[in-house]
């Protein structure tokens, strides 16, 4: 009886499988392979599926060994300001544009979802990365260890950021030549000196 139970709950769930597959191999058919498209339920609960298979068995019993201090999170919130909050916004939400042009988007990282996580499962992304999403793999140094593993306290952090922190984490994310031009115009005329274009540079040829 028990086989029987078995064979049917598999034979449910391959069809399960084979129709979702078939509704978006029709709707590809139709829209095509866009990236501006939402995920949908059967792409999301795939793409969670394929992650949680993707780490190894030893992961989640990793733990932090970068103490949790406020010099820990000072590190962290600057690197995050760096090279992370591009894609996932200062405060973790994943609502900035690059984020949310990638297939799947960026997700809103101070929610269950990720919180839920064990350090050693966020430090094995941080330095894998997710195949074919937009999260690269950071690993590859001792030093960037240690960078990886005060990101595991920063992220735990996101859910209590405050407004203080966001604020001085936007004087710390990378600038654009343009902006870095508005801010240089900007300092002058709060100085009461001329507001002068930025000189041209010539190219030789």
């Amino acid at each position: 009886m028990r086989t029987l139970i078995w064979i049917l709950a598999g034979a449910l769930a391959l069809a399960v499988i084979v129709c979702g597959a078939g509704l978006i191999f029709l709707k590809t058919r139709a829209n095509g392979f866009s990236a501006r498209a939402q995920p949908s339920a059967f792409e999301t609960m795939a793409a969670q599926t394929a992650r949680a298979l993707a780490l190894p068995s030893n992961a989640s019993d990793r733990r932090n060994p970068v103490a949790n201090s406020n010099e820990a999170l000072a590190d962290a919130r600057l690197h995050w300001a760096n090279h992370c909050a591009l894609c996932h916004a200062n405060n973790g939400s994943g609502q900035i544009e690059m984020g949310q042009r990638m297939y799947p988007p960026a997700p809103d990282m101070r929610k269950e979802r990720t919180q839920r996580m064990t350090d050693g499962e966020i430090f094995y992304i941080i330095e894998n990365g997710i195949r074919l999403t937009g999260m690269p793999a950071w690993g590859g140094s001792e030093a960037g260890e240690q960078d990886s593993w005060k990101l595991v306290h920063f992220i735990r952090h996101l859910p209590a950021m405050s407004a203080s922190e966001i604020t001085e984490m936007e004087k710390l994310n990378p600038k654009s030549p343009g902006e870095q031009e508005e801010e240089r115009q900007e300092e002058q005329f709060l100085k009461g000196q001329p507001v002068n274009e930025a000189p041209k540079q010539h190219h030789q040829h």
